[in-house]
């Protein structure tokens, strides 16, 4: 079992075999030992993986994985996601940091534009903060935009988000992005395809794309130009038979493209993430209950003020104190995510049980 092990950690690390191939192999071979004596004596891979296989030592592999707090997680072993056993080029393993995947009925993915805009971006906050407090599973990609304002908005409910990685699990890439993926390998989950050290490369995000599609069982595009990688995403969705959804933008805005074309072939639009929870049905699993918080008397009486967009100050005229006593109640009906701050005045984000 170990030598197999210490085998997958070098084939993993082969750069010039694809996955459904290097499976081929290994199901002709039965082992990992087997599949990379296959692959050093020349009878898969190239070349340059050959040299590569005769000269690594996977014990590099693994001290780079135990630094960055990683473990290796095998095709078919139990902690290996099935959802990914159903694509045609499966990775032979998987790098995972953080929590236990979650299953395929419990994730949704959110995925965008890098380059998105300021509304796409507060959509894309809002919808996995919705679906975290839900206990909906977020899955993206750490991506600038609108991957990282899903990551964020889980995050901020104290959720469970997945980032699945274009590079090895113990790389931050963009630069940009190295709190991000701090905050979610400590309380959500990495995932990559790819061994410590691996950076980045152009071919690695649409291989990603699909990963993330198939771990879900729905996917919402927030926005992509022409060209964007959600389209290639969400493509992975619809041929892996899971839901894809749509929100819509401005008929003249470039970044409405992707969405517009996905609605125009099928997917469903919606207009935020209550549309998503009854289209997937997750509020009769996960969401249909709601959320029960221990509420102060003066917090209850507060939200019930809030039904819809309304001033600080005539929140505290209905609860007959000042502004500046009110303030701190606003505050913490937001930080618990009942209600929101936008231009200056509260709105209601989610409907709560208080007790």
């Amino acid at each position: 079992m170990e030598a197999d092990r210490r085998a997958l950690l070098v084939l993993m690390a082969l750069r010039g075999i694809s996955p459904i191939k290097l499976l081929e192999v290994a199901d002709r071979e039965r082992t990992a030992v087997a599949t990379l004596e296959a692959v050093r004596r020349g009878r898969a891979g190239s070349d340059a993986d050959r040299e590569f296989a005769l000269v690594v030592d996977p014990d590099d592999i693994d001290r780079a994985l135990v630094a960055c707090g990683a473990s290796l997680v095998p095709f078919g072993s139990a902690g290996y996601p099935p959802q990914l056993e159903n694509l045609e080029d499966p990775p032979a393993a998987l790098f995972v940091k953080g929590r236990p995947l979650p299953s395929r009925e419990r994730a949704v993915a959110i995925v965008g534009a890098r380059n998105c805009s300021e509304l796409g971006r507060e959509l894309a906050t809002d919808i996995g903060h919705d679906l975290a407090m839900s206990g909906v599973c977020v899955i993206s990609g750490a991506a600038r935009g609108i991957d990282a304002a899903g990551h964020q908005g889980a995050l901020d409910a104290g959720g469970h988000t997945v980032a699945v990685l274009g590079c090895g699990i113990d790389q931050a890439y963009p630069k940009w992005s190295e709190r991000l993926i701090r905050r979610i390998a400590e309380t959500g989950t990495l995932v990559s395809e790819y061994p410590p050290g691996v950076p980045p490369e152009p071919y690695h995000f649409p291989a990603r794309n699909r990963i993330v599609a198939a771990m879900c069982t729905g996917l919402v595009v927030v926005e992509g130009a022409e060209g964007s990688g959600s389209l290639i995403s969400a493509e992975h969705a619809l041929d892996l038979g899971r839901d894809v959804f749509a929100v819509p933008g401005a008929i003249t805005s470039p970044l409405a493209h992707v969405p517009h074309v996905l609605i125009r072939e099928g997917a469903t639009l919606i207009r935020g993430v209550d549309d998503l929870m009854r289209d997937l049905k997750l509020g009769e699993r996960l969401g249909g209950a709601p959320v029960r918080l221990d509420l102060t008397l003066a917090e209850r009486a507060a939200l019930d003020l809030v039904i819809a967009p309304v001033l600080p100050e005539n929140v505290a005229k209905g609860l007959g104190v000042s502004v500046p006593e009110v303030l701190p109640l606003l505050l913490g009906l937001e930080l618990k995510g009942l209600i929101r701050s936008v231009g200056g005045r509260f709105e209601p984000r989610l409907k709560a049980a208080s007790t």
